[in-house]
């Protein structure tokens, strides 16, 4: 079973858009990005909380999908 992360990429041309992959664990998710964004640093990864789209963000393991227009925001572990 996969579970959706969300990402923040850096590299030469500055930061991508808000990337989703989907994976059975950060780690692997982590392998996913390296490899579709192999000139790429992983900044940050993270399960995504409460974030909610409209985007497709796949189904299967190793989807990895950039959402132009939406920005990285830490998700918060607060209950709100």
């Amino acid at each position: 079973m996969t579970k959706l992360f969300i990402a923040r990429l850096t590299g030469a041309g500055g930061e991508r858009p808000l990337i989703t992959v989907r994976a059975a664990a950060e780690g692997e998710a982590r392998l996913f990005l390296e490899a579709a964004y192999p000139e790429d640093t992983v900044a940050e990864i993270a399960e995504p909380g409460a974030w909610v789209s409209d985007a497709d963000t796949g189904t299967k393991p190793g989807d990895v999908r950039e959402h132009p227009g939406a920005i990285w925001q830490a998700p918060s572990s607060r209950a709100d």
